[in-house]
């Protein structure tokens, strides 16, 4: 097994992984224009959803996968209804709905933990990963396969989404000018929720495979929000696109910068990052 490929094979793990992170991040940013934290837990509450109900029910594993995603998206959907949709309503300003967010996250991931306990948990059912393939001198498991797949189609679907459809239309109308949408008849409340639901379950489906690759934790949503923020900003935050190769530079900045040091360095790497682009190019390698 040569460094060289296995490094390149990580770094692309990592990078679908956190771009899963990332676009669904970035779709809600660019159609609300606040960071929501909450985002993060998402990812838990996917991750958990296919534990309780694959492994502690016995579900069918696949059934489990779609309640999770479901379940993510519905609570996204409810998290806006319920909280962000009448702060913007009394034209709340992004801190307001910033420190919202924050406590929605603090309390979601709390009852993750008091459900499900703080230990470590891994999901039974493997969809593989005791199946290995050899790529160019590097191993990549059928689990970490399927994370790469389900992370190119869900790009490309949603690329599709955005550029063919008259929801995606409305979302980068939203994105430009909610007022000026809103002029134009479009059902800003609506399409928003629908957004807060589609980048939900994104998040969901990313728990999901992490879960599936390492295993969940209750603060598991933290790191993973943290990455993809850190994608979104240095890809040009509100932009998938720039989530995506965001995304995909911090996987290969991350792994190559742990080649001859300890992996605890990773996050500090994935920090100073974000500090460089802030500091040369805050507006992210693709301009809005």
């Amino acid at each position: 097994m040569g460094i060289i490929p296995q490094l390149i094979l990580n770094s692309i793990i990592a990078g679908a992984i956190y771009s899963l992170v990332a676009i669904g991040f970035s779709l809600i940013y660019g159609a609300t224009k606040f960071f929501n934290l909450a985002h993060g837990v998402m990812a838990a509450i996917g991750g958990y959803s296919v534990f309780y109900f694959a492994k502690t029910l016995g579900w069918d594993l696949w059934l489990a996968v779609s309640i999770g995603m479901l379940l993510a998206g519905l609570i996204g959907y409810g998290l806006d209804k319920i909280i962000y949709k009448p702060l913007r309503k009394r034209k709340a300003s992004n801190m307001v709905l910033l420190v919202a967010s924050l406590g929605a996250f603090t309390a979601l991931q709390a009852i993750i933990a008091i459900l499900f306990t703080s230990q470590f948990q891994t999901i039974s059912g493997n969809i593989g990963a005791q199946n290995i393939y050899e790529i160019f001198g590097g191993v990549i498991t059928q689990t970490q396969l399927i994370i790469l797949i389900s992370a190119i189609t869900i790009m490309a679907g949603l690329a599709l989404l955005l550029k063919y459809t008259m929801f995606g239309k409305a979302i980068k109308a939203i994105s430009d000018d909610e007022e000026v949408s809103k002029i134009v008849g479009i059902n800003t409340d609506k399409i928003i929720g629908y957004v807060f639901f589609i980048g939900s379950v994104i998040a969901g489906l990313a728990g999901i495979l992490v879960g599936f690759d390492t295993g969940i934790k209750p603060t598991m949503g933290l790191s993973l929000l943290l990455k993809g923020v850190i994608a979104s900003i240095v890809g040009g935050i509100g932009n998938i696109y720039g989530g995506v190769l965001g995304a995909f530079l911090l996987g290969f900045v991350e792994n190559f910068g742990i080649w001859k040091i300890s992996g605890e360095w990773k996050d500090a790497i994935a920090f100073g990052l974000l500090i460089v682009f802030l500091i040369f190019r805050p507006r992210g390698i693709i301009n809005n």
